[in-house]
């Protein structure tokens, strides 16, 4: 086994991403097919197919169980054009996928074809355990500009090859329990309207201070408030807040303009030491302080998602692919959706993620494979996963009818969209060394929300750190 892939195993149980990691942070949509895809076509497919003595099985793993039953019929269809390859599908949880994807890599087996996540993908290619696409796709004239502009891109390293297609994308906005705004007299519009500062947390920080409630019943903004006894949290965290933040942070350090990489991706130092980043992590540490943010040791021994469910947080910021959960039977009250608060700069600002299909190097068949992930990427695949309103696909004409069936449902999810339509994302941070610096960072983060360390102190230490790692 290479050095790399054996740095990959030490560091991999130290890797966390943030919601989102995502029960499913996905890409991007786009417009039209392919030129040559193979699920909607007849041709070369079903040639090749008459030809085979027997099927060829190609293992497809992904970790999002909601979108299982979707891709599930991409796979009927997928073999019905091509009666020779047979898909297999199995869904594992986020912790238990990303051992068994890394434990395949290093035993030679694995999945022919696996959802791979911008966070993760690089060091995969450090390894040299994916399949480059590119000599496929330029074979097959697939149009890489169908989908939402830069979500292909993201996919292609520095060296120039592309390891995945775009299938979905994701953004961050705030979810909020119904019942608890109402009561506070406290609307979505006033969420969306809301502005944000690290100093006093500007509107958004008296909102959440109005919907923090004790267990005598006096809100956060009265002077009877008891931080020590809170029954309703005005604010909840999805997860721990890591390096990166995805649906915690994240969105208000770049609200003040703070970026991750000095150049992303693949940048090779980064802005752990930006005064505009210390300052809103300190604010996340005063907000919980005053009993108005979960605290830290809640959302680890309970779940941040479980918090909000049990009606214990207000509001919370999370991503576009856990609408289903809290529109659905799991979440016992009615929530609405609102955009994140704008920021220091003047605009509201939400992490862009966005989700691909990789083929492991290890896969006997990656011609059969790739087939699969040219399906996977079409609309012939996307508009199914879109009717499905699981996720955002990266093809825009998908992702309209993702929209479409939410309405369908009565869920707005404008929130959400409203971030791509105006042009306030920013790219998740990609780096070949990723899990290097959650290492480095998540304890640091940990450490300023419990109260145990600065957030300015602290972070200018392990700055030098990531970036000693970053310029390696």
């Amino acid at each position: 086994m290479n050095k790399a892939l054996w740095r990959l195993l030490a560091v991999l149980f130290a890797f966390s991403i943030v919601a989102a990691a995502c029960g499913s942070d996905d890409g991007d949509d786009a417009d039209d097919a392919p030129a040559a895809t193979q699920a909607s076509s007849s041709d070369d497919g079903d040639d090749m197919s008459d030809d085979m003595a027997e099927a060829v099985s190609i293992e497809y793993w992904l970790w999002d169980g909601n979108q299982q039953p979707y891709y599930e019929q991409c796979a009927a269809d997928f073999e019905a054009a091509n009666s020779g390859i047979d898909i297999e599908i199995t869904q594992f949880g986020w912790g238990d996928y990303w051992t068994n994807v890394t434990a395949g890599f290093a035993s030679g087996s694995g999945p022919d074809v696996f959802t791979d996540h911008l966070a993760r993908y690089p060091e995969f290619v450090a390894s040299d355990v994916l399949v480059p696409l590119n000599d496929f796709v330029e074979r097959d004239n697939v149009d890489t500009s169908i989908y939402f502009p830069g979500l292909a891109e993201l996919w292609v390293d520095n060296h120039g090859n592309r390891y995945g297609l775009p299938k979905d994308f994701d953004t961050i906005a705030l979810v909020m329990n119904s019942a608890h705004i109402a009561d506070a007299g406290v609307t979505a519009d006033d969420f969306a309207a809301a502005e944000w500062n690290p100093d006093d947390g500007g509107s958004f920080g008296e909102l959440i201070r109005k919907l923090s409630v004790d267990a005598n019943g006096n809100s956060g903004d009265s002077p009877d408030f008891d931080p020590s006894n809170v029954e309703v949290y005005g604010l909840g965290l999805e997860g721990n807040f890591g390096a990166f933040g995805q649906t915690t942070f994240s969105a208000f350090a770049g609200s003040t303009g703070f970026e991750f990489l000095d150049v992303n991706p693949f940048g090779d130092s980064a802005n752990y030491d930006d005064p505009r980043l210390a300052a809103t992590i300190d604010w996340f540490a005063r907000m919980i302080e005053a009993g108005y943010v979960v605290p830290i040791e809640d959302v680890e021994s309970l779940g941040g998602t479980t918090v909000f469910q049990n009606g214990s947080a207000a509001v919370m910021a999370d991503g576009s692919w856990k609408i289903g959960t809290y529109t659905g039977a799991d979440t016992p009250f009615d929530v609405e959706f609102a955009p994140l608060p704008a920021g220091p700069s003047g605009s509201r600002a939400s992490m862009f993620n966005g989700l691909a299909d990789s083929i492991n190097k290890n896969s006997e068949h990656p011609e059969e494979a790739w087939l699969w992930v040219k399906h996977l990427a079409s609309p012939a695949c996307q508009n199914i996963i879109g009717e499905g309103a699981v996720v955002f696909p990266a093809i825009p004409s998908a992702a309209e009818i993702a929209i479409a069936a939410h309405e369908g449902n009565g869920v707005d999810v404008t929130a959400f969209t409203v971030h791509v339509d105006d042009g306030t994302t920013f790219l998740f941070p990609i780096t070949d060394s990723a899990s290097q610096v959650e290492a480095i960072v998540g304890p640091a983060m940990q450490e300023i929300l419990r109260g145990q360390a600065d957030a300015a102190e602290r972070l200018a230490q392990v700055a030098g750190e990531v970036n000693a790692v970053l310029g390696s």
